[in-house]
């Protein structure tokens, strides 16, 4: 029989003078759980799918800008006819997308994979650019969930992440021994 903890976390934060804070229900590790594992399987399924099928990126970034408004059409357009980028592009979003989503999955170096999800679906954001319906949408929304992620160090939540953080390092924790390492994991 599983048991449920009924207490709560505290959150608190200060950015730029103000602060916000909360109650966390200790369910709420499971849905942090929940949202790594959904946005890694989407990722290593997106990038497998990629490597194993026919992935070019030139088109997308050539075309998809100078049709919908985009703000940043220039960039893409610039993207699109650098051969040096296009080719860049070909293995880093396959590739990337196939490593965030592993990292996600297993719950290692996971802000590190969150950083660059998120930017990668800012890329999408402004590549799919469309605010027919709002500035808001599933690629913004990801964006945040990414973000999320990392925030709430889920790769600490049945990941790798705890193990690799507690590693001792000459009897010291390897996360005391090179505290900037908490930007990369968790």
């Amino acid at each position: 029989m599983s048991t449920i903890n009924s207490g709560v976390n505290q959150l608190e934060s200060k950015v730029g003078g103000l602060t916000v804070g909360g109650r966390v229900h200790s369910l709420s590790a499971w849905f942090v759980l929940a949202l790594r594992l959904m946005m890694g399987y989407a990722f290593a399924y997106s990038g497998f799918t990629k490597i194993t099928g026919e992935f070019a990126a030139g088109g997308y970034l050539a075309n998809v800008a100078a049709t919908n408004g985009n703000p940043l059409a220039g960039l893409f357009a610039w993207m699109g006819s650098t051969p040096w980028f296009v080719e860049f592009a070909n293995v880093a979003v396959p590739y990337g997308e196939l490593f965030i989503g592993l990292g996600l999955l297993v719950g290692a170096f996971v802000r590190l994979a969150a950083f660059f999800g998120a930017l990668m679906m800012v890329m999408f954001y402004f590549g799919n650019w469309d605010i027919a319906h709002g500035v808001i949408n599933g690629d913004f929304a990801y964006m945040l969930v990414f973000l999320a992620v990392a925030a709430f160090g889920a790769g600490r939540i049945l990941g790798l992440d705890k193990y690799i953080e507690q590693y001792e390092v000459g009897g010291e924790a390897l996360v005391e021994r090179y505290p900037v390492l908490e930007y990369i994991l968790g």
